[in-house]
Formats: structure tokens, sequence, C-alpha cells
């Protein structure tokens, strides 16, 4: 891919505010964009865009600024994912996965443990994957004397091959007790395998990987002190947290297909010989198409930006998150990924019928936004969102935290 060089970016004026760091984004995406279509198609390993993302400095977004990090809170990195979405969704995913790896530390971790980490991710410009999909058999976890060893397999492993370090998750062996550890990806015993081959998100890494005997100290468990786990309310932030990462690149995805379908409209679109009009851009049903779509977008656009302030206020005070504000936010968030998913996936699909037969061409790369769309918004049922929002209305029930509510 055509990238701008490290140097080029280490010119430039680093971003100071929420919107520098926007803008920076938005020029990633215009790099990412120039053969997006291309690289889609080629689904290679994306080294040299995870490479982009370092450069820029986008991957240190919510690192400590002692440390060389931006500072920047969870709404802005939400709006940044949107911005590499737009050109990329599988960089824009791989972005969104970074953060929250990146954040797990102080998800679960001790002071202690959380300050390291963020530190270290920032100087050294970290890239995350995470090794932590609950629908599979747990990993078994298992002392030996000071080390802990991962040993088992998971489905999918985001991020693997572009990773610098990788979250993993297991059960300690004989009991219900869950550890999160981060390790580099380069660990010997954790091996990544190429059988990712799903039908969008094709860059994303996201296939399988097995850990045979990982070893990393006791004291990278996660929020254990003297081996014991401190449990604070706000460990189960993990779910709405991600679900808003969802939300983010969905959005961007659809905004991208809109774009990216209304200059194909404007320059190659034909007007169809019986409409009585000479250019599509004049036809009423695509003036209309446009106008409907782009107002559902801007609709949970806006909604997703609410909600994201309004969980920004929970990580701001994190010992006074309470399981009632807790639940009011996963219902929350439960109902913009219902609707994100749902316009999504409609934008994705529609902007064939204001584009054209010809549009559908491999080599417009078309339909990549609803093939991204598509595959990941499989992640969990959207029914089960819309039921936490349904139960909440009708009888004030908060939802249960498990690893998907």
């Amino acid at each position: 891919m055509s990238t701008a060089t490290p140097t080029d970016w280490q010119t430039r004026p680093a971003p100071q505010t929420a919107q520098d760091w926007i803008a920076r984004a938005a020029a990633v995406a215009a790099v990412l964009a120039t053969d997006a279509a291309e690289r889609d198609h080629a689904g290679a390993t994306p080294h040299a865009e995870i490479q982009l993302l370092k450069d820029s400095g986008l991957v240190t977004l919510l690192g400590p600024t002692e440390h060389g990090g931006a500072g920047q809170d969870w709404p802005t990195a939400y709006r940044v994912i949107r911005e590499v979405a737009k050109a990329d969704g599988s960089i824009g995913q791989l972005l969104g996965y970074h953060y929250l790896w990146n954040w797990a530390a102080r998800l679960v971790g001790t002071r202690e443990q959380w300050e390291h980490v963020e530190a270290e991710a920032a100087k050294g410009r970290w890239f995350f994957g995470g090794a932590v999909n609950p629908r599979d058999k747990d990993v078994v976890v298992t002392e030996d004397g000071d080390d802990l060893l991962f040993t088992g397999h998971k489905s999918f492993s985001t991020g693997s091959k572009v990773s610098d370090v990788t979250v993993l998750e297991g059960v300690f062996e004989g009991t219900d007790r869950h550890v999160f550890a981060i390790v580099p990806s380069d660990t010997e015993g954790l091996t990544f395998h190429d059988d990712w081959d799903n039908i969008g998100q094709r860059l994303t890494e996201s296939g399988s990987v097995t850990l045979d005997r990982v070893r990393t100290p006791w004291a990278s468990a996660a929020g254990y002190v003297d081996k014991e786990f401190q449990p604070r309310i706000y460990n189960t932030l993990n779910v709405p947290t991600i679900q808003l990462v969802f939300v983010s690149f969905y959005l961007g995805i659809a905004a991208g297909a809109l774009d990216t379908a209304a200059t194909y409209t404007r320059t190659k679109a034909r007007s169809w010989l019986h409409g009585g009009h000479e250019r599509a851009v004049d036809e009423p049903y695509v003036i209309d198409t446009y106008g409907d779509l782009t107002a559902k977008l801007w609709a949970v656009e806006a909604l997703a930006d609410a909600v994201a302030a309004e969980g920004q206020k929970l990580h701001e005070d994190p010992d006074a998150v309470t399981e009632q504000t807790r639940g009011d936010f996963e219902v929350r968030v439960a109902a913009v990924k219902a609707r994100a998913t749902d316009v999504a996936l409609e934008i994705g699909n529609r902007i064939f019928e204001v584009t054209g037969a010809r549009s559908t061409a491999g080599a417009e790369g078309l339909d990549r936004f609803w093939r991204n769309i598509r595959t990941h918004s499989l992640h969990d049922p959207v029914a089960y969102k819309r039921r936490e929002v349904g139960r909440w209305v009708l009888e004030g029930e908060l939802p249960e935290p498990t690893w998907y509510s």
C-alpha cells in the first residue's frame, strides 16, 4: 500500500485536542482509502497498515501524556475508530480492538499493573491483540512456581500476527476463576493460525490460536493480589465498552459506503433510460434514497455520541460505578448497537439501488461494505440487544453482566 513514511508523520505538529486527533484519523483514512478495495481483495496481513497507525500516533490515543500518549478519552477514541473505518472496516476494527485491549489492564488490573502497562504501551507504541473468545471452551491456567501456564485453543484471536502483545484469558484449573494476562505475541507456545477466511473483515487477522503452556509471571495476572482477585463493579464495563467499539466501526463502514456510492453516482452512474433525466443525480428516487439513508445514519451517529458521553462519566470515576448505573448504561448501549446494526446493513445493501448494475463489478469494491458489516454484526444476536431494552422499559430489569450483556 502507499503510506506516509514515519518521517512524514513525525515532522507534522502533534495533535493537541480531540478534534485534532479526529482530523489525524481522517488523514490516516485518506491514505487507507487509496487502495482499500485492492487490499481487501488481496487479503494480505496488514503489516503496513498497522505501521501507519503507529507512525501517526493513533495507537497511543488513550495513553498517558507523560509517556508519549495523547491522553484522550473514550468518546474521542470512538470517533477516531469511525474515521478510520470509513476507509477500511478491517483496520477500523483492529484499531478499536487495540484500544479495548490496551484498556483491559485498567478494566480489571490493580493500579500498579495498569499504570505499568499503559506507560510501556505508550512508550513502545505497542499494538494489542486479544485471544479472548467466550464461546470457546476456556483455556486452562495452571501454576508452576511463580509462573502461570495457559494451555488451550481459541477460535478467534483478532490482531494476531500484527500485534506486539496479546491479551490472554483462561480459567484456573478446577475452578471458575478467570484470569487475564498480557504477554508478548512472540511468546513461546503461542501459535497463530492462518485460518481466517470469512466473507468480510478480511484483514483483521482473526484466525484461531493455540496456547501450549504459554508462560507468564503470576504478577501479570490482572487484578490479582496475593493470588486473590480484587473485584469491582467497574470490571463489568467490558461489554458496553466493546459494544460501542462495534458501533463505531459499523457507523464508519456505513459512512464510507455512502461516500463511496455517492462519488460513483456522481461520476459513473447512468440515469434510467425511461426516467426522463439526463443525469443519475437528478433521478427523484436516487435523491430520496441518499436523503433517507443519510438521515438515518446521522440519527444513529448522534445517539452513539450521546451514549459515549454517558459512558465517559463512568470511566472518570470507576469506584463510583454501581449495578444500577452500569445496567442503565448497558441498556443505552444495547439500543444504539441495535440501531447501528440495522442502519449499517441497510446502507450497505441499498447503495446498489442508486449506483446501478455496473457498480457490482469486483473492481469497484462496493460489496466490501455490506460484507464487512454482515460478517461482524453476527458477533452476537441483535435481537438480544433489543430484548435488553424491552425488559428495561417494561420491568425495569437491568441486564445481567455476562460476556455479552
